[in-house]
Order: C-alpha cells, then structure tokens, then sequence
C-alpha cells in the first residue's frame, strides 16, 4: 500500500501545483523553476507552492496526531479536533496572532501551551476513577465549543479584519508564505520524529496495563510522552492552518485498514494519507466554486462530521 498512497500523493501534489486560476503544465513548471525564468511560474511558486506544501504538513501532522490520540485512550474515535486540543491551540494562536504578530515564529510553541492546557482541562473533568472513552469525547466536545467560541469572539472583537486571525478561525489555507513552510516544517518535523520513535512503546500501550507493566513499561510516563506528541503535532499544525477537524479520525481508521494496526507501520502511512487528504481537500476548495474558495476546514468538517457518527454508533459499546 506505500507505494501506491505516494504515486497517488505525488499525482496530486503535480494537479494541485499546475491547477487553478493559473494553470500550469508539468513542463512548463519544472522549465520556470530550473531553466529560465517565467512570470506565471514564479506566481505558482510565490502564491501556490508554499500552501500545497503547508497543506501536506499539516495534513501529516494532524493524521498522526490522531494515531498518537487514540493509542492513548485505547479508544478509535479519539480525535485532537473533537476532544479540543486543536480549538485550545488555535484560540492560543488567535490571540499571538492578533496581540503579538512579530512572534510570529514561536506561535506554535504558544499554541503548544493551548493544546496542553485544553488536554489536561478535558482529562481532568472525565476523570472518574478511570477514564471512560465515552466521557472523554462528551467533555472534549464541550470543551471544543467553549474554545471554538472564544476565538470566534476574539475574531468579532478585532472587527474581523485581521486576516490571519480568521484563517486560524476558519481553518482556511489560503496567503500562506513560505516562512509558514519553514515555521510549520520544523515543528512538524519535530514531532513526527518522536512519533516514530514511540511507535514500539504505542504498540504496548495496546495492551492490557497489567501486561505492559509486567513488561517493565511505565504506562503512565508512557502515555504522557506519547500525548505530548500527539499535542505538539496537532498544535503546531493547528497554529498555520487553524482547525481542520476529523482529519485525525478519518486518516488513522482508513491507515488501520489498509496496513493493520502495527504502529511501526500505521504511523507512516497515516503520515502519508493524511498530507493526501488534506492537499486533496484544499485543492478541492479552490476548484469547486472558482474563483471563490472553500476552506479545507469547511470541507473535512462536511466529510468527517457522518463519519465521526457512523464511528460513534459503531464503537457504542466503549460508553457501556
């Protein structure tokens, strides 16, 4: 399945760059980035390039993030969107954006902080004894809403006009620049680098607590270092491209039934089908209404919103 989930990623990447309200051939792109110059090129290179990669990142950030989420909860319908990490993260980001814009680089670390602190404020109120799945999504729905709403307000209360407060809002992938790239590319990287290295210790977490202990594993230490990471991907996605739901549902559930449940391969190829379907999504909003466009956010929330309920209904008997 690797090979074909890149063959279709780079298929998409070439339509995604060549397409749009400047198109562009292969030829004629790979001529004007390497050969000679050409205006049309360097437009695609300026304006379009940096989203298609930023949409992959933060696609592959995202789609890990959920690997990482429901590997600690042992529960397949956990999501970094719905359990309000990313809403956490984006109001922090939202309120760096629009007070401090010349931090503009450590905006991540600040939506870290965000995503930390809605993550210990949902694992603190569905604690009961234990955690229960099913109030873990309960707690982490309202917790979305508070946040969502509060960067909503913060939105309304600049007038709405700083456009980088209400991409984060609206989880919308559009001026983005080439230092987003290099902002998001090293958080990212980060992240998904640990990722790999806590794949064998997500394979243990799989287990009953009991046998991973009798193992010698630490599961709590365990699973506070792997929800790190789940956090530091989907806040420092979440501080460029602003919410982007469902993603961290849909691209583990479809990696886990193509290559298995194995983290040493199922965080890799989550890592590859999640940079597809948010490109996918992207390049979809801007070729459906064009000239218009509609946010990726938009159109994962539209996807991922009756997936999300077949899932729920599917695993109902978590909440039992």
């Amino acid at each position: 399945m690797f090979p074909i989930i890149i063959l279709l990623l780079i298929a998409l990447f070439l339509v995604s760059v060549c397409t749009g309200s400047l198109n562009v051939s292969p030829s004629a792109l790979f001529r004007g980035l390497f050969v000679e110059y050409s205006e049309t090129v360097a437009t695609v290179y300026d304006l379009r390039l940096p989203r298609v990669f930023i949409s992959m990142l933060a696609g592959a950030a995202l789609a890990v993030s959920g690997v990482l989420m429901q590997s600690v909860m042992k529960n397949p319908i956990a999501d970094p969107g719905v359990i309000g990490i990313s809403s956490g993260a984006a109001f922090s980001a939202v309120v760096v954006t629009a007070l401090a814009p010349s931090l503009f680089f450590l905006t991540p670390l600040f939506a870290l902080a965000g995503g930390i602190i809605a993550f210990l404020i949902v694992y603190s109120l569905a604690w009961n004894g234990g955690l229960n799945p099913l109030r873990v999504i309960l707690v982490g729905v309202a917790v979305n809403a508070m946040f969502v709403g509060l960067s909503s307000a913060f939105n309304s209360f600049s007038g709405g006009n700083l456009s980088g407060v209400a991409a984060i809002v609206n989880g919308n992938i559009t001026m983005k620049t080439w230092d987003d790239v290099s902002t998001l590319f090293w958080y990212t990287a980060a992240g998904l680098i640990l990722s790999v290295f806590l794949a064998g210790r997500c394979n243990l977490l799989a287990l009953e607590d009991k046998t991973a202990r009798s193992l010698g594993v630490n599961v709590d230490r365990t699973r506070l270092i792997v929800s790190f990471a789940a956090v530091l991907l989907a806040s420092g996605a979440t501080a460029i491209v602003g919410v982007v739901g469902f993603l961290g549902l849909i691209a583990p559930h479809i990696a886990r039934i193509l290559v298995g449940t194995a983290h040493g391969k199922l965080i890799p190829f989550a890592m590859l089908l999640g940079a597809f379907l948010l490109l996918f999504a992207d390049t979809l909003g801007r070729l459906l209404a064009a000239p218009y466009e509609i946010p990726a956010g938009v159109l994962m929330a539209v996807i991922g919103g009756p997936f999300f309920v077949f899932l729920l209904k599917k695993s109902g008997r978590y909440g039992r």
